[in-house]
């Protein structure tokens, strides 16, 4: 992972405005399915430039007891054993693989969606997605959602 890619957890009033309210945008969108992007982010205040160029970077934090759920999504080599590997990566630090689908390989790159639930005592999962983003083969990889 780049050292622009790092993850962070800071206080709300650390973060800047602009991203709160994306984060409020996507709350309206997720839980108003009526509204457009337009409108929430009209009803937030903010470009939708801002919107775009945010939306993939900033998510509320949940601390709960019972552990949390992330799907991230991987684009990698068609090679034997290379998901193999990323898998158990994820499975040597306790994490639990809830799904996994992954598409036909199209000029020898596969996209692989996962979704893992991480125990609610880890601290390692920034350490577990670094590990599979430096695989060799690994083009790609992208944090999708975290509940």
């Amino acid at each position: 992972m780049s050292d622009t890619e790092k993850y962070y957890i800071v206080k709300k009033k650390a973060v800047p405005e602009v991203l709160l309210k994306v984060v409020e945008a996507k709350h309206l969108l997720d839980s108003t399915r009526a509204l457009t992007v337009q409108e929430a982010i009209d009803k937030v205040g903010i470009s939708r430039s801002s919107f775009y160029k945010y939306k993939d970077d900033i998510f509320p934090f949940h601390d709960n007891s019972k552990g949390k759920t992330i799907t991230f999504m991987v684009q990698m080599d068609d090679t034997q054993g290379l998901l193999s590997v990323a898998l158990g990566i994820i499975a040597k630090k306790g994490f639990n693989i809830l799904t996994i689908h992954q598409t036909v390989p199209v000029n020898g790159i596969a996209t692989v969606t996962l979704s893992i639930e991480v125990p609610f005592d880890s601290e390692e999962t920034t350490e577990v997605l670094d590990s599979i983003e430096k695989l060799d083969g690994i083009h790609y990889m992208k944090i999708l959602a975290r509940e």
